[in-house]
């Protein structure tokens, strides 16, 4: 089993950053990839970003450039730096993790068996 618990949601205008935090617990060691997904109302859930632990990283498109995935394997947290926030960027973020081994890391949902209870980030205009 593997916990998933997140922190650093909140409200800012557009343009502006936030970090948002995941901390993991229980049998973090089985944990191959880890990502973070978004869902805002009325849309389907969407993978942002995931990392293996190696550290190689893929991101969805809207946030190339703009967003960064990163894993303190010390700490068993997971982050997302998250600058030049835009208002379409609004939604529930949830991380995840995989335990399952698949030769790499996607951004499916269906890949990952453990999720966080998500962290609402708003942006204004």
């Amino acid at each position: 089993q593997v916990r998933l618990v997140e922190s650093g949601g909140g409200s800012v205008q557009a343009g502006g950053s936030l970090r948002l935090s995941c901390a993991a617990s229980g049998e973090t060691y089985r944990t191959y990839c880890m990502a973070w997904f978004r869902q805002s109302p009325g849309k389907e859930r969407e993978g942002v970003a995931t990392i293996d632990n190696l550290g190689a990283a893929t991101y969805t498109d809207p946030v190339k450039g703009r967003f960064t995935i990163s894993h303190d394997v010390r700490k068993s947290t997971l982050y997302l730096q998250m600058n030049v926030l835009k208002p379409e960027d609004t939604a529930i973020y949830t991380c995840a993790a995989d335990t399952t081994y698949r030769g790499g890391c996607g951004l499916l949902g269906s890949e990952y068996n453990y999720y966080g209870q998500g962290t609402q980030v708003t942006v204004s205009q």
